[in-house]
């Protein structure tokens, strides 16, 4: 006979291995969520890689034929001249090089949220979130006997907000009418006389336009003296519609000339001109892909999040820079107390860069697209997971890369030949780093290029030094690390030089005096 622990484990084999099976069952399906999102994405990836292929398919193929054509119909009267390949390709690469393809996508974050495990790195940041609410009103109540919230940072950074709003109201009526009028003129079939003078019409009305874009908010910002949230919102507008009406020139002039000349080709609509304005992205397209509906809850959702996230960095700011920073500027200034500063400021730096991250680029932008039932979510990449700086740069913010890739990069290797690439890369990075500090000094009201030096210097070596040939985890993680640094000394700088302002204002305005660093010498 068998011992009677064994006939329990024999009959009870199948009942445990059901409930094995049942616990298991959670994880199974955790993982199948997981391998259905990574499947997703590789699918993506996939189509949008096919679709290039393509595209480069169809140019060689394009210039095959035209080589072809033109070496096998000699022009009456003479042999054809010899015209080497190479001039014919460099010839097409502004209209025949890569262009934006857009699809119908998710964004990428979106598609990490259906996964359990990454849903909970999001709640540790809600409760964050909950705890410098806590921290707040226990200091308080401790503090000053009273329980309550303020918003002292939030009330002044938004101060004027209505003078602002009211600012950005000609700007868009700029905007909207100048470029599509400009390109009516030069699309318009007259004498070469009459077409001469529409040009240069169209030219002096592109004139004004940028004039009113560049001269208006910052007249009214240095006037009525905007505090930084209410600048913000005129210094990104400014520079969004600047660079939507140069690409909606940059493409639409080429086929509005062709459409003068009869080639068939249309001059584009204004209600596509119109919904390029408002859609989160910087490349214009006449048609862009579309989904089937509106969900008015999602849009809620990511409105609130963006709130969330603002509130976020005021919170941050209030118990984590101004203390700290405030009453920097009465002690003498020395290397020990900037280091300390800088190491101290890399937390909420980087906080700060996440929520950026989150607010405009994922929750803002998504929350457009919904309404506008834009297709391609593909706002970032997965930057986080970068080894190299130049990837970090092309993955970090796909909508600006895209249009200095379009505009600058490729059109600058256009005009330099096709082979300087190192100089049309070195043009997207001056351009971006000056763009940069202008929205900085703007913000801020004051010069103080740390931005520049960060971005043009140290972000442009980091670029040609770490390369996409570097891969694996500890390049993420010296990526990770100089990434805390640069933000550091950001947060740290420019906070010191906004109270060093503000402690020892200047005598008498000078030129020296508005762009000379007053946190160097600023002790009261």
């Amino acid at each position: 006979m068998e011992p009677r622990a064994a006939r329990s484990r024999k009959g009870e084999g199948p009942r445990g291995e059901q409930e094995r099976r049942r616990s298991g069952g959670g994880n199974i399906e955790k993982d199948r969520g997981l391998d259905l999102v990574q499947w997703t994405r590789h699918m993506e990836a996939v189509k949008t890689q096919l679709l290039e292929q393509a595209q480069g398919q169809l140019i060689d193929l394009l210039d095959r034929v035209v080589q072809e054509a033109i070496q096998c119909y000699p022009p009456q009267g003479g042999p054809l001249s010899s015209i080497p390949p190479d001039s014919l390709s460099k010839a097409r690469e502004p209209s025949l090089g890569k262009r934006k393809i857009f699809i119908i996508r998710k964004s990428l974050l979106d598609e990490l949220m259906e996964v359990q495990h990454f849903r909970t790195i999001y709640h540790m940041f809600i409760a964050g979130l909950c705890v410098f609410i806590i921290s707040t009103l226990a200091i308080d109540f401790i503090d000053e006997g009273r329980l309550m919230l303020e918003f002292d940072l939030l009330i002044f950074s938004f101060g004027q907000l209505p003078l602002a709003l009211m600012t950005w109201v000609p700007m868009f009526l700029s905007t909207l009418l100048v470029p599509y009028q400009a390109l009516r003129l030069w699309a318009r079939p007259r004498a070469r006389g009459a077409w001469m003078l529409g040009v240069g019409l169209g030219c002096m009305l592109l004139a004004a336009h940028t004039t009113v874009l560049w001269v208006l908010p910052v007249h009214v910002a240095l006037k009525y003296q905007l505090p930084p949230a209410s600048r913000c919102i005129l210094v990104f507008e400014q520079v969004r519609l600047l660079m939507k009406s140069y690409s909606f020139l940059r493409e639409a002039v080429p086929g509005t000339l062709c459409a003068r000349r009869g080639e068939g080709m249309r001059a584009p609509s204004f209600s596509s001109y119109l919904y390029f304005l408002f859609c989160p992205t910087l490349i214009y397209r006449e048609t862009y892909p579309r989904t089937p509906n509106v969900r008015w809850n999602y849009v809620a959702k990511n409105f609130a999040q963006a709130l969330g996230c603002v509130l976020y960095a005021c919170f941050i700011l209030g118990r984590l820079c101004v203390p700290v920073f405030a009453n920097m500027s009465r002690e003498p200034f020395s290397t020990r107390a900037l280091v300390l500063s800088i190491m101290h400021a890399t937390l909420p730096g980087i906080f700060m860069l996440l929520l950026i991250f989150f607010a405009f680029l994922h929750c803002w932008l998504n929350a457009f697209a919904e309404m506008l039932r834009f297709g391609d979510r593909m706002f970032y990449r997965d930057w986080w997971n970068s080894t190299s700086f130049s990837n970090y740069y092309r993955t970090w913010n796909v909508v600006v890369h895209d249009w200095l890739y379009s505009y600058v990069y490729q059109d600058g290797l256009w005009l330099l030949g096709g082979r300087a690439r190192g100089a049309a890369m070195l043009g997207v990075f001056l351009v971006s780093a000056v763009v940069h500090e202008y929205i900085f000094c703007f913000v801020l009201g004051f010069f103080y290029p740390v931005m520049l030096m960060l971005f043009l210097v140290f972000g442009g070596l980091l670029n040609f030094m770490m390369h996409d040939r570097h891969t694996g985890p500890a390049w993420n993680v010296l990526m990770w690390t100089l990434l805390f640094l640069g933000q550091g000394i950001q947060v740290s700088l420019y906070c010191q030089e906004w109270y060093a302002r503000r402690h020892c204002p200047l005598p008498q305005t000078t030129f020296w005096g508005l762009v000379t660093p007053r946190s160097w010498s600023c002790h009261t």
